[in-house]
C-alpha cells in the first residue's frame, strides 16, 4: 500500500504550490499564510510573489519526493508558528462569530501537523542537532490534524442549519449529510487521540474527504470561482492536503525510516 503514502504526499506537495500560485493570482500574502496582509501597498507586492515562489518550490519538491524532510520539518515548525502568533491572534481580535478566521486558523492548524507528518516519510537520519530537536515535534503531526477534524465536525453539529446551507441544491437532506460530515470528522478524530482502529478508519476519512473534493469543493470552485479571491479553489486544494494527510496517517507504521542504534527517538516515533 506504499502507493498510497506517495499519493498522500503527492496530494499535500500539490496544494503547498497551489497556495504558492495564489500569490500570483491576487495580490499580497494570502490569509491562509498570515491574516489581513492582503491589501499591502502595491510596492510591497515582490513580498507576496517572494511567499508565492518559497511556497512553489517546497510544494515541488514534496511532489518529487526529492529531498523534502528537512524542509518540510521547517516548515511544520513556521506554520505552527504562525498559528500561534498570527492566527490565533486574529481570531480573538476578530471574535468567534468571524467563521473566516476560525476556518483560516484551523487549516493553519492541520497544514502545520501535515508537514510534521510528511517530514517523517522515509526520514534519514538528521545531520544536525537542531534537526534532531525538531524532530521531537514531529509525532504531534497527527494529533495537530485530528484537532483540526474535532474542531470541524464540532462545528457541524453546533452550527448545523447553518452549515447545511453549503451542502450543494443537488444533494437532498442537507442537515442529514451535515449531521453525517460532522460525525465522519469527530470519528477519525478519536480514532487519531486513542489509537484505536487509526488505519482503517484514516482511510475511510481520506475516502470522504474525496468525495467532498469533487461534490462540493470542485462543483463550488467551478461554479463560483472568483467568489471572495478564489476561496472556493483554496477550499478544493486545502481539502486535497487533508485527503492526503488521512492517507498518510493511515500508511506511517509502513514508512522505512533509517536509523542508528544511538537515536533511539527514530526508533519510537518515525516509520
Amino acid at each position: 500500500m506504499k502507493h498510497l503514502l506517495a499519493i498522500g504526499r503527492i496530494f499535500f506537495g500539490l496544494c503547498i504550490a497551489g497556495i504558492g500560485v495564489f500569490h500570483f493570482v491576487y495580490p499580497g500574502i494570502q490569509p491562509i499564510i498570515i491574516p489581513n496582509l492582503r491589501d499591502i501597498p502595491p510596492g510591497l507586492y515582490w513580498i507576496g510573489y517572494l511567499t508565492g515562489l518559497i511556497l512553489i518550490g517546497i510544494g515541488l519538491l514534496i511532489v518529487t519526493g526529492k529531498k523534502f524532510h528537512a524542509i518540510s520539518l521547517i516548515m511544520g515548525v513556521v506554520f505552527l508558528a504562525l498559528l500561534l502568533f498570527a492566527h490565533l491572534p486574529a481570531f480573538f481580535i476578530a471574535g468567534p462569530q468571524n467563521s473566516e478566521t476560525w476556518v483560516k486558523m484551523n487549516k493553519v492548524l492541520a497544514l502545520s501537523g501535515g508537514f510534521f507528518l510528511i517530514s517523517t516519510i522515509n526520514a534519514p537520519t538528521p545531520g544536525s542537532r537542531i534537526l534532531i530537536t525538531l524532530y521531537k515535534l514531529a509525532p504531534i503531526g497527527m494529533y495537530l490534524f485530528a484537532m483540526m477534524l474535532y474542531n470541524f465536525g464540532l462545528g457541524h453539529l453546533v452550527n448545523m442549519n447553518g452549515i447545511s446551507t453549503l451542502v450543494p441544491k443537488y444533494i437532498p437532506f442537507p442537515k442529514f449529510w451535515t449531521l453525517m460530515g460532522g460525525i465522519s470528522l469527530i470519528g477519525p478524530a478519536i480514532s487519531i487521540f486513542t489509537g484505536i482502529k487509526t488505519k482503517e478508519i484514516s482511510l475511510a476519512l481520506a475516502a470522504v474527504l474525496f468525495i467532498w473534493l469533487l461534490m462540493l469543493h470542485l462543483y463550488y470552485a467551478v461554479r463560483f470561482p472568483q467568489w471572495n479571491y478564489g476561496e472556493n479553489f483554496m477550499g478544493v486544494i486545502t481539502c486535497m492536503a487533508f485527503c492526503g494527510i488521512a492517507l498518510i496517517i493511515a500508511q506511517r507504521k509502513s514508512t522505512n525510516t533509517r536509523v542508528n542504534s544511538n537515536q533511539s527517538y527514530f526508533g519510537r516515533h518515525l516509520g
